[in-house]
C-alpha cells in the first residue's frame, strides 16, 4: 500500500504543527501542514488523506476559551466533510489544543440534544501548567494506543481538566472504554494529588476515545518524546530505541498497512 498520508491542521496560533508532522514521517507516514483556510476554500481535501491531525498551540489566541474559535469553523463550516472522513474509517487525532477543539466542535464526543458531553476547563491550580506526567493506557480500544501500557510525555496547557455533563455521563464513557489514557501515579486515590494530575480531571482523565477507538484526544504532548534525548532524564536512563511518544504515531500509520 502507499505510504499513509497524514494532514496537519493548523490555524492562527497553532505552534506545534512542524513538530507534528516530523512525528509522523518520523513514524513512516507522509505529512503535509495545511492552513485551515485551505480547507475552507477546498472541504474535500481531507479525502486525499488517511489521518488528519489537529496540533497544540493556541489557536486563535485561545480567545473566549481554548480551542473555542477552531471548533466554532469546523462545527458550522467543515463538519460535514469531516464527518465524511470519520465516516469512511479514518484516523483523527487532537493533541493539546486539538483536544480542545476535537471536544468543543462535536468530532469526539457529541449528544446531538444537548451538545457536547464534556469539556476541558480551567486547570485547579489556576496557572499554566507545563510539566512532565505519567500516564497509562486503560484499553486497547483506541487505535492510538494499542500495545501501549505506560509512557511519560510532558504537558502544557491552562485549560486541560476533563469534566463532563454529570456523573452518568462520566459513568457511560467508562463503560464504553472511551476513557481510554490517565494520569498515572503512587497510590489509589482518584482523582491523584497534583501535580500528578496536574489539572485536576475527572477520573485522572488525560485522553479520550470515540466509540470506534479512531477518534483521539489527548492533552499530553506525544510529539515533544519521540526521541529518548528529549527526556530531561535521558542521561540516566538506559538508551531506548525511542521516546515514549513515537508509537502513538507509529500506531497511527500501522492501522492502514
Amino acid at each position: 500500500m502507499a505510504t499513509p498520508r497524514v494532514l496537519v491542521l493548523r490555524a492562527p496560533g497553532t505552534n506545534c504543527d512542524q513538530e507534528t508532522a516530523f512525528a509522523f514521517e518520523q513514524a513512516g507516514g507522509r505529512a503535509e501542514v495545511a492552513h485551515v483556510n485551505r480547507l475552507l476554500d477546498d472541504p474535500q481535501m481531507p479525502r486525499d488523506f488517511q489521518v488528519l491531525c489537529i496540533p497544540g498551540g493556541f489557536s486563535f489566541g485561545d480567545d473566549v476559551a481554548a480551542g473555542k474559535i477552531l471548533a466554532n469553523v469546523i462545527r458550522h463550516h467543515l463538519g460535514e466533510a469531516l464527518a465524511q472522513f470519520k465516516a469512511a474509517g479514518k484516523l483523527i487525532l487532537g493533541i493539546c489544543n486539538g483536544f480542545q477543539v476535537l471536544i468543543k466542535s462535536g468530532l469526539l464526543l457529541e449528544d446531538a440534544d444537548l451538545g457536547p458531553p464534556a469539556t476541558l476547563m480551567w486547570n485547579d491550580s489556576g496557572k499554566y501548567e507545563d510539566r512532565w506526567v505519567r500516564l497509562r493506557a486503560e484499553t486497547q480500544k483506541c487505535v492510538f494506543l494499542r500495545d501501549i501500557d505506560r509512557l511519560e510525555l510532558p504537558v502544557a496547557h491552562a485549560e486541560g481538566k476533563f469534566v463532563t455533563r454529570d456523573a452518568a455521563t462520566l459513568d457511560r464513557l467508562q463503560d464504553q472504554h472511551q476513557l481510554c489514557l490517565r494520569y498515572d501515579g503512587n497510590g489509589t486515590q482518584s482523582p491523584l494529588p497534583y501535580p500528578a494530575n496536574p489539572n485536576g480531571s475527572q477520573a485522572d482523565v488525560a485522553g479520550v476515545c470515540d466509540r470506534t477507538g479512531r477518534v483521539f484526544g489527548l492533552m499530553p504532548h506525544p510529539e515533544r518524546h519521540i526521541d529518548p534525548t528529549h527526556h530531561p532524564q535521558w542521561t540516566r536512563r538506559p538508551r531506548a530505541e525511542s521516546g515514549d511518544g513515537l508509537q502513538i504515531f507509529r500506531n497511527a500509520i500501522a492501522y492502514f498497512e
